[in-house]
């Protein structure tokens, strides 16, 4: 069983919403959308739901064109960042839901109902009613209605982004949990690359209505085929500075130099972009090949284990991420140390034109 999303596109009086996109979900995977806001994220959802009708495209499910479908007629359930409840109902009332509106008998509902407030951890909840329950248990309950249908696609538009840190920490370990239990195909959409890493499965990013690749989340996450998929899929936001190649050397920056050896000495000579992440700035040398950086430092974020620095490069703006709790004078300069092999280039095009050396371990 799969979806198959054939050219789908999207436009609202005019404006292009969604690019003509094609995506292959397979029966038993977790699916990431993951983008900044109004990336085209839930409008693909909605097309997937059949609360949308592509412009162009269609879509198959298990090799039926369900393109004109009615949504109520789809085995699609559908979870939003909203915890939306009945708030008179208690529930397992609230599960029962669409059970009971599929006319299944008393028995049915009950064996279904008390398996997925089982799966949820909503066993001893189920006489309460939602306004008497946490954040993180409302959300439960609205999955629970969701999951109980039995639906073949399940999706879930930043479920967890209204919970505080502790309750969305709690349900992102869950998740996985509930997916490989239901055997349904999931799609997860989220704005933060945290959590497209800890769900895994496959992940497609987004960004202005394309998608600009979609692949096996760690694969993506490691080897971005463009300079846009980089930054969608890095945060904080992924590092770059102009970099030209002339013969057997490579220029970075402000004079910082480095041989052209490698994956880079097959490049032609001429202008590039360097791009790396915010872990893999130190502020101590780490390799012999290490490089290092002259910077003003902009600001600092002391996050508990780790600080954040905001770092000037003449024109660049780059943040680093060390570890420890670096006391450092703002305004103050400061030595920043990059391993060559941590770094993308991209061409002038924006495509990736050498990969990181350090795909195979590691962040």
């Amino acid at each position: 069983m799969a979806l198959d999303l054939q050219a789908v596109s999207r436009m609202d009086k005019g404006q292009v919403i969604l690019h003509p996109t094609s995506l292959t979900l397979e029966q038993g995977t977790m699916n990431v959308l993951l983008g900044p806001t109004s990336a085209g994220k839930t409008s693909l959802m909605r097309l997937m739901a059949g609360l949308d009708a592509p412009t162009t495209g269609r879509l198959v499910w298990n090799g039926q064109d369900v393109t004109g479908m009615r949504v109520q007629d789809r085995r699609v359930a559908m979870v939003y960042q909203q915890f939306i409840n009945y708030p008179g109902m208690t529930v397992y009332d609230n599960i029962a839901s669409p059970l009971r509106l599929l006319g299944k008998s008393t028995d049915q509902i009950d064996r279904a109902v008390r398996a997925t407030a089982e799966m949820l951890k909503l066993t001893p909840m189920l006489a309460r009613r939602p306004l008497e329950l946490s954040g993180g248990q409302q959300q439960r309950c609205a999955l629970a209605r969701a999951l109980v249908k039995e639906a073949g696609l399940v999706l879930l538009d930043e479920p967890l982004a209204n919970l505080d840190y502790k309750l969305r920490e709690e349900l992102r370990a869950e998740i996985p949990r509930i997916f490989a239990q239901s055997g349904a195909i999931f799609v997860y959409a989220t704005t933060e690359p945290e959590e497209a890493l800890l769900l895994g499965g496959n992940t497609a990013t987004l960004w202005e209505g394309r998608v600009t690749q979609f692949g096996a989340t760690p694969d993506v996450y490691r080897n971005p085929t463009d300079a846009i998929t980089a930054r969608v899929f890095s945060d904080p936001p992924m590092n770059f500075v102009d970099c030209v190649k002339q013969g057997d050397r490579m220029t970075l920056g402000q004079g910082v130099t480095i041989p052209a050896t490698g994956r880079f000495a097959r490049l032609a000579d001429g202008r590039y972009q360097a791009g790396f992440r915010a872990n893999h700035l130190h502020l101590n040398r780490k390799t012999g090949d290490s490089v290092q950086f002259a910077c003003t430092l902009g600001a600092s974020e002391i996050t508990g284990s780790e600080t954040f620095l905001h770092l000037h490069h003449g024109t660049d703006r780059w943040t680093g991420l060390v570890h420890g709790v670096q006391d450092l004078p703002i305004g103050g300069q400061v030595g920043i140390w990059l391993d060559p092999a941590q770094v993308y280039l991209f061409d002038a095009a924006g495509q990736l034109a050498a990969p990181r050396a350090a795909t195979g371990a590691g962040v």
